[in-house]
């Protein structure tokens, strides 16, 4: 039974604690549109798109106006592209990206994801002729969004893919350099991806999803972050059951929206993703939920145990309120979009190897970490192997979103405004790491993966 109570305290998270609905995101299955001819592929793309997301955005507007809950982003997420264009004949997947840019942008959504690969055990032509198109699709597009999936604990992590991936960053940077390599922020390289995924860079809608569907992503760490404030010097237990309840309260708005959307717009409701995800905004830092729990700055000495305990206590709130959590659900740690990172990094007490150890425990990875402009293309590979790995033998999805802008040195910051926010160069080891990547071939499966 909804009471008074419940209603003032949801009018304060969203008022005062930046509670919002991080985002809309419409899934739309294009298998349906694969044609020899990429031309009229595309033609197909587009008026699918168009055809079945026409309504998305106003009616998240009616929704955000009669509920008083601020929607942030309308997006939309298709089928992998490599899957579209394997019936293509043209090698250059370029032109399909185009036709997902100018769908987002009649259908007036912020971002589309998609334009995505699954390589984690091998690439088929289709899949090679995307990457390859990755770095022009993204410096020639705006709206739209790519990934690649490398490795899965069923699998193994796919090497030559990941060598591929390091060339394919640094090329993207290059191509973007003067947008201080903003490509890069929409290019995403998973482990264990999922199919359900509403946030971006990394949302695709999967193939074992229906013909279309909503999913729905919330965002609360003010609310989190509000609630542990009334908690100083409680024992830990305490505060993990006070933000199990906390976001479970969260979840409750995410199902309402989502099932309000859903029913509005006559497609089938998927998942809602409960996930921390900060924004630069002051009072919307996972980083500053930790130093609540009683560190000094996010980094030092207790910050991986700080945020287990976050991400655990998210995930049992989230699936107490809805039976439909799916997605990523937990804290995430992008440095540029939480401006606690953003200063933890800037103190030098969050470097790149804590991050790293951190991503062993948070919902995603590595994501929005700007290194210097002249980082060789073999140690981003060498980092993305490293978290595949993290995701591989953790059987958890890991991600990299790294952003080497050319022409950038450890002390610069990159600067893209918005919910991308500014990143700090971080430093890299300096010692090579050329030769292992140039081994390519394939890190197997780990002994834990043989469940049948």
């Amino acid at each position: 039974m909804i009471n008074q109570k419940d209603i003032l305290s949801t009018i304060q998270m969203i008022e005062q604690q930046h509670l919002d609905i991080r985002t809309v995101t419409m899934g739309i299955s294009l298998l349906s549109c694969c044609d020899e001819d990429i031309n009229s592929a595309c033609s197909k793309i587009y008026d699918k798109i168009c055809r079945y997301a026409e309504h998305l955005v106003p009616v998240c507007e009616e929704i955000e106006i009669e509920l008083g809950i601020p929607i942030v982003n309308k997006r939309i997420s298709v089928t992998p592209a490599a899957l579209v264009g394997a019936a293509c004949k043209s090698t250059d997947y370029t032109p399909i990206a185009k036709a997902l840019d100018e769908a987002a942008r009649t259908c007036g959504v912020n971002f589309i994801g998609g334009f995505s690969a699954l390589v984690q055990k091998g690439m088929t032509e289709a899949d090679q002729n995307l990457i390859r198109s990755i770095p022009e699709a993204l410096s020639s597009t705006q709206l739209v969004c790519s990934s690649v999936n490398v490795g899965s604990t069923r699998s193994g992590i796919n090497m030559d893919a990941v060598r591929l991936m390091g060339q394919v960053i640094k090329e993207t940077a290059w191509k973007t350099r003067e947008q201080d390599g903003i490509g890069c922020a929409k290019l995403v390289v998973f482990c264990n991806a999922v199919e359900d995924n509403p946030f971006m860079a990394g949302a695709f809608h999967g193939t074992g999803e229906p013909e279309k569907v909503i999913n729905v992503g919330v965002s609360g760490p003010g609310v989190v972050h509000n609630a542990l404030k009334e908690l100083k010097g409680a024992p830990l237990d305490e505060v993990a059951e006070t933000i199990k309840k906390t976001a479970f309260r969260v979840t409750r708005v995410g199902q309402l929206v989502a099932q309000e959307a859903s029913a509005r717009l006559n497609t089938p409701f998927g998942i809602v993703d409960l996930s921390l995800a900060p924004t630069p905004a002051i009072g919307d830092s996972v980083a500053r939920i930790l130093e609540e729990m009683g560190l000094q700055v996010c980094g030092t000495h207790g910050t991986t145990a700080a945020l287990a305990l976050l991400n655990d206590a998210v995930k049992k709130g989230g699936v107490m309120a809805s039976s439909s959590v799916g997605g990523l659900s937990g804290a995430f740690i992008p440095v540029s979009e939480d401006e606690g990172m953003i200063a933890a990094a800037r103190s030098g007490t969050l470097c790149i190897d804590k991050l790293e150890a951190m991503t062993c425990v948070c919902s995603v990875g590595l994501d929005m970490i700007a290194v210097p402009g002249d980082t060789p293309a073999e140690t981003i590979s060498a980092i993305i192997a490293d978290e595949a790995a993290v995701g591989m033998v953790n059987n958890k999805t890991t991600a990299v979103r790294i952003l080497p802008t050319p022409g950038t040195a450890v002390g610069d910051t990159i600067r893209m405004g918005g919910l991308l926010g500014d990143a700090p160069v971080m430093d890299v080891h300096k010692e090579s790491s050329a030769e292992f990547i140039a081994r390519g071939g394939r890190i197997p499966a780990p002994m834990h993966s043989l469940k049948n």
